[in-house]
């Protein structure tokens, strides 16, 4: 059972995150991730993009027979994880990997691919890591919305029009994925969830 320890121990994670400026997902977002796991009885998930370890504990709480396979190429963001996956005594079920996700070649197939690294990048992302994806099965992209600043007219520097241009194009991408259906939903800060055909 989860215990009041570890919804402290979570906390502390997110008052980290917060002090730190490290983005973790929105409340609503971790819960609907959480909730669609639980309900579509997901049970191997590669998560692109660790951070600190928040969503990737979060996920492998939901069922002890949840395994996950996390990575992150920031040095820093990998040592927080590592240390805060231990914390939670999920070493045998969290595989974190400490690596530029270009880099990294996988074999095993997933139920579940949860994008939530380089927005930029989320195209690149999921044509590299879709052959690892189960027939029928899920990838969920975080922050399709990106604060509000997908499709506003909002004054931006050149860099975030740039940014917000290609999430644009990324959920052009998934619209126009013939060998996907996907929904987009306006909960936390957008998701999209990919059901492969």
């Amino acid at each position: 059972m989860f215990t009041i320890f570890g919804v402290c121990m979570l906390e502390n994670i997110e008052k980290y995150a917060k002090e730190y400026n490290i983005p973790i997902m929105q409340k609503e977002g971790i819960e609907f991730l959480t909730d669609f796991i639980r309900k579509n009885n997901i049970k191997k998930i590669l998560e692109i993009g660790t951070a600190i370890g928040y969503s990737a504990i979060k996920m492998a709480l939901v069922d002890q027979n949840i395994e996950i396979v996390s990575i992150e190429r920031d040095n820093e963001r990998y040592k927080e994880a590592v240390k805060n996956v231990k914390l939670f005594n999920l070493e045998n079920r969290i595989k974190l990997i400490n690596q530029d996700a270009f880099d990294v070649e996988l074999n095993d197939k997933f139920d579940l691919i949860f994008i939530d690294a380089a927005k930029a990048q989320s195209i690149k992302f999921f044509t590299k890591f879709e052959k690892n994806l189960n027939d029928n099965k899920y990838i969920i992209t975080d922050n399709i919305n990106f604060h509000g600043l997908v499709g506003s007219n909002e004054k931006m520097s050149r860099n975030l029009k740039q940014l917000v241009r290609k999430i644009s194009d990324y959920v052009d991408f998934l619209k126009n994925n013939n060998n996907y259906i996907t929904k987009f939903y306006d909960i936390g800060d957008g998701i999209s969830v990919s059901i492969k055909r």
